[in-house]
This record gives structure tokens, C-alpha cells and sequence, in this order.
């Protein structure tokens, strides 16, 4: 095990001394290819906002930039390998900043956001970026306003697609933003982003998309990690980097589902490790919080968080697109799973029986009625056989069948139990809200399983 620490540099010359302990390795996060051009993408990410006549601050570059030092320790230091529990990593990162006074203050914050996303310890120190690299952005008062209203991310989901149908259908212009991870997400958000250009002619709404990804052996001699916990810290980061380019107040829009946005722990097992916090309100609360303590004149908000998934299924703002649409949409955790099972020639395909697979299951049969889902699903009968529990296929189904009959015994225990993936304080509103739309999402899964048979085998 060892603890790590993370420099990001501006190129060759950025050779500032970074003090660093016995027991850390240290890895250079080259920054800049050529002379000045940024790396990982974010030169690109610059060009399409500059075409788009967008022109982010520096403070929000600098927030991609943390982002980019937090995506390559996420992705690139194995738990298994580098932490003593399996799981726990201790990351360090120095990150060059336009104004590290600012940041430092924000520091604290940060922090919280990285471990209670991640269950890292973090640590994150700032220095000032080279004064070549003083200031980056072109500095440019676009001749019009930017046509974009709105910032909304576009993950390729069902969740966001129904966020972006609803802003079209009310007559606003989102920018959508998008991270190029693995090759079935950027299918399916390459397929909507294009279909939803050919139904909505008369809008000038686009896309920023980003493709970050380091490579393997990025840290010397350590396995990649592939649990991603802090994939959506870059999402958000990206969309409040172009958010700071508009012309006023802007609002980055998350859509997910109360459900899953909670995350409440299925059985005791699931806590820690098992229980991802990706949009959980206690998260976005603090990332308001980090936008304050930088200045940064936006929020970020989740439209659906008192919804259920079949909920917005029903209410979305144009439900004959959406039917059209709904197949180019991936929900599933492991879409490599049919491919593995020999399932090939469907393209966007499930597994079916991931979590996020039973609710997305749930929430088309709550909305439409049974028989009217047309995903393919790689398990496409849940009640054909039983399950086995010892399987992955049986393990997702029976943790429903345990939270759901526990909360049937005891309907209070609801408001307890959403407490459990992370703190919900008073300062987050609306928690008999919050109580009775993951009661209500799980009514849905109810539905799904009623007769699914599961046990050992």
C-alpha cells in the first residue's frame, strides 16, 4: 500500500519543488501538449465553447483542471492494491490554480465533496499556475449573448433524456453536456444528441462533450481502478466550467431520479463501498457550497428529486418522442454483458437485472403498462426461473425483495433509512419528500418482481 500524491505541471518548465513525504509516490500530471495547448481534452473543450460563442472564466477552467487531477486518481490507483481495507485510498493533489487564495479558502469544502463521493482521504493543496499560464481563456466579448438558456447534463441515460426532451419541449435552448467514458455511453448519447437534433430543427440547443481518459500505468507500477465513485465530480465540474461562460446566473441541471439520486442502502450489505452518492442531495448541497466559497455565480440543481423514475417516465413533456427514443437510451451498469453472454447484434443492450436495470424496468412497466417496454435485455424473463442469490443475476433482485418487505413491516422506517447513504440535515428541504419518493420508487421495483422466485442454489 501507499499513499499518493498527484502534481499537476504546465509542461517541462514547471519545475516548482513540491515538498512530499517518505511514503507517498509521486506522479507529474502533465497539464499542456505543445506549447500551450491544454491536454486530456480540455483544449478541445475550450475550441467547441469558443465555436459556440461560450467563453468560461478562469476560475471554472480551474475547476475542470481539479477535476482532471481527481479522474486520473479515481481511475488510474487501484483500491485493492493501494489501500489497506480494499478499498480506502489516500490521495494527495497539488493542483496549479489562477488563484490559489481563492481556492485554499474553498479547500475544506472541496475535501468533503472528494471523500464523502469517493470514501477516499483526500488531500488537496494549490499553487499558482506558471506565469505563462497566467491567463489561458481568450479574453472576448462575444458580438450577440450566447443563445444557450439553459446547462443540463446528457449522460446518455433515460433520466437525462427526458431532462433534455422536457427543456426542448418548454422552448429553452440547453447547452448539454456530456463525458466520453466507455464506448457503450458515448453510443447511446452520440445517437439521442443526433436524433434530438433531427426532431427539434428550429433550436439552436448543442452539446459540449469531453473525452478524458488516462491511461493505463498512468501511476507507475499500479493497476487501474475501474469503480469510477468519482466520475460524476468531472461531470459536474465540465458543466460548471461551460456554466461560467454564459451570460448571467446559470443553473447546471442533474437529471436523476429521487430514487437513485438517495441510493438508500438495499440490505445492510450495501453500505461504504456498495452505496454510490453520485447525485445524493447531501453532494449537490456541498458542490453549492464550493460555487459560493469561488464566486461562482451558479447553482446546480436536481428538477426530478421528488420524482420516481416511472414518475418522469409519465409526466415527460412529450411522451410519443420519448417512446421513439427510449431504446437508444443506456441505463444498465453492465452493458458488456450480453456481448459477454453472446448476445450480439441488438447494439444498446441491458443485462436487465442490475440495479439500475430494475428500476429502469419498473419505471417503463409503471408508466406503460406491462408487455409495452421494447429494451432488449440479455435476461429478458425475470420469473422464468428462479434466481440464483449466489449470482449476480439473483443478488440485485433479492437485496429488493429484502428492502421492500422491510419496509412493508415497518412504512416508518423510510425516514430513517434515507439517512443511511449520507447526512440529511435539516438544511436539506423536503425530507418527508424525500421519505416518500424512495417508498414510492420502490413500490414501482414491487411491481417488476411480484413473483420472481429467488434462493441459493
Amino acid at each position: 500500500m501507499n499513499r499518493h500524491l498527484i502534481v499537476g505541471r504546465f509542461g517541462p518548465g514547471d519545475q516548482i519543488p513540491i515538498p512530499s513525504a517518505t511514503d507517498e509516490q509521486i506522479t507529474r500530471l502533465e497539464l499542456v501538449s505543445g506549447k500551450k495547448s491544454l491536454d486530456h481534452g480540455m483544449d478541445e473543450a475550450l475550441t467547441i465553447l469558443k465555436r459556440l460563442g461560450v467563453f468560461p472564466s478562469e476560475i471554472g477552467l480551474d475547476l475542470l483542471i481539479v477535476a482532471a487531477h481527481v479522474h486520473a486518481a479515481d481511475t488510474r490507483i487501484s483500491r485493492v492494491e493501494q489501500s489497506q481495507d480494499s478499498w480506502t485510498r489516500e490521495i494527495r493533489l497539488v493542483v496549479p490554480v489562477s488563484d490559489p487564495n481563492r481556492w485554499n479558502n474553498a479547500a475544506g469544502t472541496l475535501k468533503c465533496i472528494l471523500e464523502f463521493l469517493t470514501g477516499d482521504r483526500w488531500s488537496v493543496g494549490f499553487r499558482s499556475r506558471p506565469e505563462r499560464f497566467v491567463s489561458i481563456i481568450t479574453s472576448q466579448t462575444a458580438l450577440l449573448p450566447s443563445t444557450f438558456d439553459e446547462v443540463s447534463l446528457f449522460s446518455g441515460g433515460l433520466d437525462s433524456l427526458i431532462g433534455a426532451i422536457d427543456l426542448l419541449e418548454n422552448k429553452r435552448t440547453p447547452l448539454l453536456i456530456s463525458h466520453a467514458g466507455d464506448s457503450a455511453s458515448s453510443d447511446a448519447q452520440n445517437k439521442l444528441f443526433a436524433k434530438l437534433k433531427n426532431h427539434y430543427t428550429g433550436s439552436l440547443f448543442d452539446r459540449l462533450r469531453l473525452p478524458m481518459v488516462f491511461a493505463n500505468g498512468f501511476v507507475e507500477g499500479v493497476g487501474s481502478e475501474n469503480t469510477t465513485r468519482g466520475r460524476s465530480f468531472l461531470f459536474f465540474a465540465l458543466g460548471v466550467f461551460a456554466g461560467t461562460g454564459l451570460d448571467s446566473h446559470f443553473v447546471l441541471r442533474v437529471p436523476e431520479n429521487g430514487l437513485i439520486a438517495l441510493n438508500v442502502p438495499l440490505d445492510p450489505l450495501r453500505l461504504g463501498s456498495n452505496s454510490t452518492r453520485t447525485t445524493h442531495p447531501f453532494y449537490m448541497s456541498r458542490w453549492n457550497d464550493l460555487l459560493a466559497e469561488l464566486g461562482i455565480d451558479g447553482r446546480v440543481e436536481n428538477p426530478y428529486w421528488d420524482k420516481t423514475k416511472g414518475e418522469m417516465v409519465a409526466s415527460c413533456a412529450n411522451k410519443i418522442l420519448l417512446r421513439l427514443l427510449v431504446n437508444d437510451s443506456l441505463s444498465c451498469s453492465s452493458p458488456a454483458s450480453g456481448r459477454w453472454q453472446g448476445q450480439q447484434g441488438h447494439g444498446i443492450e441491458h443485462c436487465g437485472y442490475c440495479l439500475p436495470c430494475l428500476i429502469r424496468r419498473a419505471s417503463l412497466e409503471a408508466a406503460w403498462g406491462p408487455g409495452h417496454d421494447s429494451t432488449v435485455y440479455t435476461v429478458p424473463d425475470l420469473r422464468a426461473h428462479p434466481l440464483d442469490t449466489h449470482e449476480s443475476i439473483g443478488k440485485q433482485v433479492r437485496s429488493f425483495q429484502f428492502a421492500i418487505e422491510r419496509l412493508r413491516r415497518r412504512p416508518d422506517l423510510a425516514k430513517l433509512l434515507i439517512h443511511k447513504p449520507g447526512s440529511l440535515t435539516d438544511e436539506i428541504p423536503h425530507l418527508d419528500q424525500l421519505a416518500d419518493v424512495y417508498r414510492r420508487g420502490l413500490d414501482e421495483v414491487a411491481q417488476l418482481i411480484d413473483g420472481v422466485t429467488t434462493k441459493p442454489t
